[in-house]
């Protein structure tokens, strides 16, 4: 078995992505209430359109939990592979690689092409726009070095984890 970090990797890009849709749809949604996921489109002028508004940052929000649900899972199964190295600087590189990942691609797609919402709505496309788009790429820049410097220097041999005392060698309870 050859140490590759790859499984690791994958679960921090799920997870980073995920919290981070987290942290938009908390933050700019809904205390700062800035935007919703299509008040670009159906502006907040109307109780109908603060309802479709209101489904569709539910639907975002659902769309977050399963990305972090999966990277959850991800980061389970390579927990349990012996051939990754268990590494939490690889996994913090990856997460921030994820979220950065997130708000490059909502902010070009959402923002830019399909301008179905802005950071700040009332602004239209304004600076706040570009600025986090550049978060994103920021973002996936240093989760990008965070991660490439720290596998660069290899990795040692993983060791069986010792079962709790209640557990046998296996880690079945007894």
């Amino acid at each position: 078995m050859y140490p590759t970090p790859r499984p690791l990797v994958s679960a921090g890009l799920l997870l980073g992505a995920g919290l981070g849709g987290f942290l938009d749809g908390i933050l700019f949604h809904q205390i700062l209430q800035l935007h919703n996921m299509l008040s670009g489109v159906l502006p907040k002028t109307t109780l109908v359109n603060a309802e479709v508004n209101m489904f569709w940052d539910g639907i975002f929000h659902a769309f977050t939990w399963a990305v972090t649900a999966l990277g959850l899972f991800r980061l389970w199964s390579a927990g349990h592979d012996r051939a990754v190295p268990w590494s939490g600087e690889v996994l913090l590189g990856a997460m921030i690689m994820g979220w950065g990942a997130f708000n490059l691609v909502e902010g070009i797609v959402d923002h830019y092409l399909l301008g179905v919402h802005h950071v700040v709505e009332r602004l239209g496309l304004s600076v706040f726009d570009a600025a986090f788009a550049a978060s994103g790429a920021a973002l996936l820049a240093i989760g990008a070095y965070v991660v490439s410097h720290r596998t660069s220097r290899g990795f040692p041999e993983r060791v069986a984890p010792v079962p709790p005392p209640w557990a046998d060698a296996a880690g079945h309870v007894r």
